[in-house]
C-alpha cells in the first residue's frame, strides 16, 4: 500500500463533489445509519458522506495515524479508528454501509479489500476510483499537456497496482461475491485561472523545480523509462514549469483538468 502526505491528499482531492453529488445517489445515503469510510485519509469524503446522510453515524478508517489526526483536526466530531483495509478492526456487520474512495487502485489485491468490506457491511460496499489513463488536461502551455501524458505513461507502466482501475472496479466487486447494481461516472474537474490560490502558486513552483517529478522517479524507472529518458523529461519539465510562472506573471495561465472517477455499488448477495 503507498503511502500518502496531508499535502497530496490535499491537491487532489480539493473541491471534489463540491459542483455535483449525483454520482452518491445509488449509496443512498439517507437510508444508512452506520457508514464506514475505509481509507479516509484527511476525512474529505467522510464529511461529505455525513452531509449527505439522514443523521447517520459516519466513522472514518485509515492505517495513517498521522493523517487520521490530521482528519480530527478538521472534524472532531466524526470519530476515527486505525486499521488495516484488508483486516478492519470491527466485528462482523457493524455497518450497513462501507465506502473507500482511491483506495482500491493502490492495494495489489482489491477483491480481497472488498471480501473485506463486505464482512463488517450487512447491505451496501461502494468504492469510488480513477481512471488516472483516462485524465484529461487543457493548458494555455502548449507543452503541459503532452508531458503530463508522457509522465503519466511512465508512471501508469512502473506502478505495481492498477490505478487505472476505475470503470472496471466491477470485476473485483464481482470477485468479491458482491452484487453489482450500479455504477455512475464523476468527472472531478480542476481549474487553475487568475486569481491563483496559494496551492496554484505552489504546483507551478514544483514544476520549475522538477520537485514533482522527482517524487515519482523511482516509479518511472520501475517500469520501461531509462534514467537518460527520465532526465530528458525532467530538464523539459522544469522549462514547461518556468513557461507556467511567466504565463501567471501575466495572468495568462489558465489549466483545466479532468479526472474521470467511477462510483460501483455492490449488495450483500
Amino acid at each position: 500500500m503507498r503511502e500518502f502526505s496531508e499535502d497530496y491528499l490535499r491537491r487532489t482531492r480539493e473541491g471534489m463533489w463540491d459542483d455535483s453529488r449525483t454520482a452518491l445517489e445509488p449509496l443512498a445515503l439517507e437510508a444508512h445509519d452506520r457508514i464506514l469510510d475505509v481509507g479516509c485519509g484527511t476525512g474529505e469524503l467522510s464529511r461529505v458522506l455525513r452531509e449527505e446522510s439522514d443523521g447517520a453515524t459516519v466513522i472514518g478508517c485509515d492505517a495513517d495515524s498521522e493523517l487520521l489526526e490530521i482528519a480530527t483536526g478538521y472534524d472532531e466530531s466524526i470519530p476515527v479508528v486505525a486499521g488495516d483495509a484488508l483486516r478492519l478492526p470491527f466485528p462482523d456487520d457493524t455497518f450497513d454501509l462501507v465506502v473507500c474512495q482511491a483506495l482500491l487502485i493502490n492495494l495489489p489485491d482489491p477483491a480481497a479489500a472488498l471480501e473485506e468490506f463486505a464482512r463488517v457491511s450487512t447491505d451496501l460496499v461502494a468504492a469510488v476510483e480513477p481512471d488516472n489513463a483516462a485524465v484529461e488536461i487543457d493548458s494555455s502551455v502548449d507543452a503541459e499537456n503532452r508531458l503530463e501524458r508522457r509522465a503519466r505513461t511512465a508512471y501508469l507502466d512502473g506502478v505495481p497496482t492498477d490505478v487505472a482501475l476505475g470503470a472496471d472496479a466491477r470485476a473485483a466487486f464481482e470477485d468479491a461475491g458482491l452484487e453489482v447494481f450500479e455504477t455512475r461516472r464523476y468527472d472531478h474537474v480542476r481549474t487553475t485561472e487568475p486569481p491563483y490560490s496559494e496551492g496554484a502558486l505552489a504546483a507551478a513552483r514544483r514544476k520549475a523545480t522538477g520537485a514533482g517529478l522527482a517524487d515519482d522517479r523511482e516509479t518511472m524507472l520501475s517500469g520501461a523509462m531509462t534514467e537518460a529518458e527520465y532526465d530528458d523529461l525532467r530538464s523539459t519539465w522544469r522549462e514547461m514549469g518556468r513557461d507556467v510562472i511567466d504565463q501567471m506573471g501575466t495572468r495568462a495561465y489558465r489549466r483545466e483538468e479532468s479526472v474521470p472517477f467511477f462510483v460501483t455499488v455492490g449488495r450483500i448477495s
